[in-house]
C-alpha cells in the first residue's frame, strides 16, 4: 500500500541531513528512506536560497554596501547549514592533496584539524562567492536560489554513480539511491533554476553538472569512491561554477 506521507517524510528527513535548524528528531526508522529522500535536496538548497536572497536584499534595503549584504547573505546559508559542505570542502583539499595513499587521504579527511589546503579552499570559494554574490544581489537575486537547488542535484548524482570510499560515514549511513530518483532529484534542481533564471537554467545545469564530473573523476582517482566530505565540496564548487556563470551571462 502506497505511503500518501512518505514524500513529506522524505522532504523532513533532507532538511534533517542538511541544515542544522532545530527540528524535531526523526524516529530512526525514517532514515531508513535515506535513499529516496534525494530527490528533495534541491528543494531544501531552494530554501537556503531564498534565505541568503532575502537576506541580502534586507541589508541593501538598509542601505549596506552591497560588499556587506553579500557577505551577511553567505553568513546565512553558512548558519542555516551549519557550514557542513564548507567543512567538507576543507577536508577534501586538505586530504586529496595532503596524502599519498587513498588510506592516508581519507584519515586525512576524518581529522578535525584544518590544514593549508583546506583554508585556502575556504578563503578562494569564499571570495569568489560574496563577489559573485555583490553582482547578483542588485542584478539577478534569483541566482542565489537556482544556484543553492542546482547545486545541491549533484550531491545525489555522485551518491548514485560512485561506491561508497568508507564502510561508516554520513554518505555511507544514508546508503545508495537509485538511478530514477536521482534523475528526480535533478528534475526538481533544473525546475528551480528555469524558474529562477529562465532558459540561462539549462545552460546552469550543464555547468553544474561538469563540475560535478570533474568532482566525480578526482574522487575515484584520490580514494576510489565518494564521502560525505566529497558530497559536500561537490556542493560548494558546483554552486559557485553556477554563481560565477550567472555573473558572466548578465
Amino acid at each position: 500500500m502506497m505511503d500518501k506521507n512518505a514524500p513529506l517524510r522524505q522532504l523532513w528527513l533532507a532538511a534533517v541531513l542538511l541544515t542544522r535548524l532545530p527540528l524535531p528528531h526523526l524516529p530512526a526508522a525514517a532514515f531508513s528512506q535515506g535513499p529516496r529522500a534525494v530527490w528533495a535536496y534541491p528543494v531544501i538548497g531552494a530554501a537556503v536560497g531564498v534565505c541568503g536572497m532575502l537576506s541580502g536584499s534586507i541589508a541593501l534595503a538598509l542601505g549596506l554596501p552591497v560588499s556587506i549584504a553579500a557577505a551577511l547573505s553567505l553568513a546565512v546559508m553558512m548558519i542555516l547549514t551549519g557550514a557542513m559542505h564548507e567543512d567538507g570542502l576543507a577536508d577534501v583539499f586538505d586530504g586529496f592533496w595532503g596524502g599519498i595513499t587513498p588510506e592516508r587521504r581519507l584519515a586525512i579527511m576524518r581529522d578535525s584539524q584544518i590544514g593549508t589546503y583546506g583554508v585556502l579552499a575556504l578563503v578562494l570559494v569564499c571570495a569568489l562567492k560574496i563577489s559573485a554574490l555583490a553582482v547578483l544581489l542588485e542584478g539577478a537575486p534569483a541566482a542565489l536560489i537556482a544556484a543553492a537547488a542546482l547545486s545541491r542535484s549533484t550531491m545525489p548524482m555522485l551518491m548514485h554513480k560512485l561506491a561508497h570510499a568508507r564502510t561508516d560515514g554520513l554518505s555511507h549511513s544514508v546508503g545508495r539511491p537509485a538511478g530514477g530518483v536521482t534523475l528526480i532529484s535533478v528534475g526538481v534542481g533544473l525546475l528551480f533554476a528555469v524558474v529562477c533564471l529562465g532558459p540561462a537554467g539549462l545552460f546552469a545545469l550543464l555547468i553544474a553538472g561538469a563540475a560535478g564530473m570533474v568532482c566525480a573523476m578526482v574522487a575515484r582517482r584520490k580514494i576510489g569512491g565518494q564521502t560525505g566530505d566529497v558530497l559536500g565540496a561537490t556542493q560548494q564548487i558546483s554552486e559557485t561554477a553556477i554563481l560565477l556563470t550567472c555573473v558572466a551571462l548578465m
